[in-house]
């Protein structure tokens, strides 16, 4: 896994040099990665995510908003994509948005999330 933080795994420098719009800077992170997942290190929702994809064999990159300099104009980005009060966890697999844990679980559960890991070449199995 990818991590910003050393309990979860190794470390992904952010690169915070750049200077543009939140939305774009969370656009070209996601699509850097098979699996991202924008966090927040103390939020329970975010973990429950991690541990999910963690436990598919899935290795996502992290980018934990609470510890970016830039994470609260990244954190409003969030949200106003969504749509919604609460900006994690978002989830981005193939660099397009899934969503947040309620839209993530249901494509867990609905049996869609495999095909989308395994698309993006996150999940090989």
């Amino acid at each position: 896994m990818h991590y910003q933080t050393e309990s979860w795994g190794s470390y992904m420098p952010t690169r915070s040099a750049n200077v543009g719009d939140p939305l774009e800077r969370i656009e070209r992170l996601a699509s850097e990665n098979a699996v991202v997942i924008f966090s927040m290190s103390t939020c329970c929702m975010c973990h429950a995510i991690k541990r999910l994809f963690c436990g598919m064999g899935v290795n996502p990159t992290v980018h934990e908003l609470d510890e970016d300099p830039r994470g609260k104009d990244m954190e409003r980005a969030l949200m106003r994509l969504l749509g919604n009060s609460s900006a994690v966890p978002v989830v981005f697999i193939g660099g397009k948005l899934v969503g947040a844990m309620d839209r993530v679980m249901a494509s867990h559960i609905n049996g869609s999330l495999v095909p989308l890991l395994k698309e993006a070449g996150a999940l090989w199995l």
